[in-house]
């Protein structure tokens, strides 16, 4: 009895929880990544496909690998992580997240062949790492950089943004648009941030209507009777609250014994507001800009004294306002000779479609600016927004990072060639893995192929031979169905996304090929409802 007893299976974790163990937990993981890789496949390459989200009544209309990862809603762990790894790639460097997901996808699905032949994970890691530093050093060989020679580095700039956008909404006006995001990011002096960029979006008109204007536009108006235009603005930009002009005392009860009394704490009130109105113009202003509210009282007060007072400007708003203006935001008036005024050469009210906007000109940041996009629909001026974003991140890491690759599935096939003269020469199993590596990198210019309607096997094999003859710039040329000459038709890609994306889904597939045993949690128990 008691040997029996030792031979049962005994479970140590709680009531609920479940456990997967070895090929199962391994084939799990497999079949959610690779679910996922083939969700967004599709959308790869210049001429992918867009995907429609629907959550409740939003409708989102993208082919924005990160945008569809983000929106959908994953249970199984594996896929969790290759969404995750989307998020960062798109975070660090902007574009590249659909090429990322489907990379990871593809050497998973072919670590599921070798370990249905019997080859260890560990032995198909150690080959993968291997494979990884080889692809690497070939890219950084084949990467050139003309950041010494400006005029050609500007069409270095040029041709990542048209590549960028070539997969996009704005693929029909590329040209434009890559034109405008270079003159964007080269106001930015070589910083990596954004934060001086605003993208307006503003319904009506045509995608090749947008435009840049070389100013700060805040989507707001002045209030009644005071100055619509202010030149050698001086302004206060504060988050107070400037709605005291009325009783408002809660959680409180007054009695009074007449309605003269009523009257006496409004008073109060009013002198309260014109006390703190009289601090703050006490710096020196003809510019106020609040967070928050302004009454009407505050109103009529700043317009007696000839001041623009503008209200309610957004939190993200106003803090890009400060850092565009030079100034700082304050939100108690005692001191005003510590107070770092904002500054600008001209605000005044110009009209964008039906709307009014202000428009700050000659602002402290001299690299601010607005991009006016204009569109037909909400959901194409969202996804333009989305594409103009993911090019503006790219071409402002290219600065910092100048390095450039060729595109088309040029870089992928090079690396490919690079593993597999690695995969002769290593005796053992681990070529095994190698050579499956070289598969999966060809796996995603044959998938650009496929969205195409091209013969991916034809075209692959055609540009695999082109390299072997040392025509390293040789890509698909997705216009004629042809395999063609990047460095010539222009299709060049930042040599950073293309580092970002081969090292983020070796480590994914490899953190994911580790893995033999999946352990969840129990559920937390609903306690009963009551009606409490």
């Amino acid at each position: 009895m008691a040997a029996d007893a030792r031979l049962q299976p005994v479970s140590i974790f709680k009531s609920g929880a479940g456990e997967e163990k070895a090929e199962t937990a391994r084939t799990s993981s497999f079949v959610g990544a690779i679910a996922i890789g083939d969700l967004v496949k599709s959308t790869l390459g210049p001429k992918g496909m867009d995907k429609i989200l629907v959550s409740g009544s939003s409708v989102t209309v993208t082919n924005d690998g990160a945008t569809i990862l983000k929106s959908i809603g994953v249970d199984n762990p594996a896929a969790k992580l290759l969404v995750e790894i989307s998020k960062v790639q798109d975070d660090e460097v902007g574009d590249g997240t659909t090429s990322v997901t489907v990379f990871a996808a593809e050497l998973l699905r072919e670590a599921e062949q070798l370990i249905a032949q019997k080859i260890h994970p560990q032995t198909i890691i150690a080959g993968w790492r291997k494979a990884v530093v080889v692809a690497r050093d070939a890219l950084t060989a084949a990467a050139s950089d003309n950041s010494a020679d400006s005029e050609k580095f500007g069409q270095d700039l040029l041709n990542i943004a048209q590549t960028t956008l070539s997969s996009k909404i704005l693929h029909q006006h590329r040209d434009f648009f890559s034109q405008l995001a270079v003159n964007a990011v080269m106001r930015l002096k070589g910083s990596t941030s954004l934060e001086a960029i605003k993208v307006l979006k503003k319904l009506g008109g045509s995608l090749s209507e947008s435009y840049l204007d070389e100013g700060f536009l805040l989507e707001k108006k002045i209030g009644v009777n005071q100055p619509k235009r202010v030149e050698n603005a001086r302004i206060l930009i504060a988050n107070t609250p400037m709605d005291t002009d009325k009783i408002k005392v809660f959680g409180s009860r007054v009695r009074v014994d007449s309605t003269a009394k009523v009257a006496e704490l409004e008073q109060a009130e009013k002198e309260k507001m014109k006390r703190k109105v009289e601090k703050i113009l006490s710096h020196d202003i003809n510019v106020f800009i609040n967070r928050q509210l302004i009454y009407n009282y505050p109103e009529q007060l700043f317009a007696d004294r000839g001041v623009m007072a503008i209200e309610h400007a957004d939190f993200e708003g106003i803090e890009r306002l400060a850092l565009v203006l030079g100034g700082e935001i304050v939100s108690t008036f005692d001191h005003p000779e510590l107070v770092k005024l904002g500054k600008c050469d001209l605000i005044e009210e110009v009209m964008i479609a039906e709307d009014k906007l202000l428009r700050f000109s000659g602002v402290a940041l001299g690299e601010a600016c607005t991009v006016v996009l204009r569109g037909a629909t909400q959901q194409i001026l969202d996804e333009a927004e989305r594409s103009l974003h993911d090019a503006l991140c790219v071409l402002s890491q290219t600065v910092r990072e100048s390095r450039i690759v060729y595109g088309g599935g040029c870089s992928e096939v090079l690396m490919a060639n690079a593993v597999r003269q690695l995969a002769t020469k290593t005796p053992g199993k681990e070529s095994v893995a190698m050579e499956a590596f070289a598969r999966a990198l060809c796996q995603l210019p044959a998938i650009i192929a496929d969205n195409a309607g091209y013969d991916s096997a034809e075209l692959v094999a055609q540009l695999r031979a082109a390299h072997m003859d040392q025509t390293s710039f040789a890509g698909l040329d997705m216009i004629n169905g042809t395999v063609g000459d990047m460095a010539s038709m222009g299709i060049t890609e930042s040599y950073l996304v293309k580092r970002q994306v081969l090292v983020s889904a070796a480590e994914a597939a490899e953190m994911l090929l580790r893995v033999d045993d999946i352990i969840s949690s129990a559920p937390r128990p609903r306690r009963p409802d009551h009606g409490h």
